[in-house]
Parts: structure tokens; C-alpha cells; sequence
């Protein structure tokens, strides 16, 4: 959070957090369970349900100038970054009866 404060101090004052998504995230370890646990308390709703999990295939993705979807389109790692992509827009609709303003 501090770099996010001494960008707002010194280059954008408007600059906020809208959105958090966890990556790396590796369900089978005590402490990645823990910094969720403790993300999810500080930023609240902000935090994306899914999680991208610790992937071999997503790390080797860049090594190729290759998104994880063109790399591995099938891939645990693609799959949960379609998931999000998914769950942030749909935070970005309008509630139904409502239009954009």
C-alpha cells in the first residue's frame, strides 16, 4: 500500500483501488490461505472471488511474448483468468433496471 499512497502523493491524487485480484495463489499452503484471509479484510469487496492459481504454464507463458490464454487456452491458470475477466465486468454492468450514466 505504499507505493499505491506515494504515487497518490506525488504523481495522481485521484489514483484509488477499485479492484483486487490474487494471483500466485496456492490453496495448499496454510500461509496463501492466511494472506487471503488478510487481504480480503482490508480491501472488502474489492477483492475478486477468484483467485489465479500458482502455475507452472502461466509463468512460462511470458518466456514465449504469449498471453496464458494463447499459450495454454485449456490451462487451470487460463481458465481462472477467463473467470475473473468474467467477474470483473460483470461488476462493471449496471444493477438490472438501471442504465449506465
Amino acid at each position: 500500500m505504499s507505493n499505491i499512497e506515494m504515487v497518490k502523493a506525488h504523481l495522481n491524487p485521484r489514483l484509488e483501488v477499485t479492484t483486487v485480484i490474487l494471483t500466485m495463489y496456492d490453496g495448499r499452503t496454510k500461509l496463501a490461505d492466511q494472506v487471503a484471509d488478510e487481504v480480503r479484510r482490508y480491501f472488502g469487496g474489492k477483492v475478486l472471488r477468484t483467485v489465479i492459481p500458482r502455475s507452472v504454464k502461466v509463468s512460462e507463458a511470458p518466456g514465449y511474448s504469449m498471453t496464458i490464454i494463447d499459450y495454454d487456452p485449456g490451462s487451470r491458470g487460463a481458465m481462472s483468468y477467463l473467470d475473473a475477466s468474467r467477474e470483473l465486468a460483470q461488476r462493471d454492468q449496471p444493477p438490472p433496471g438501471e442504465g449506465r450514466r
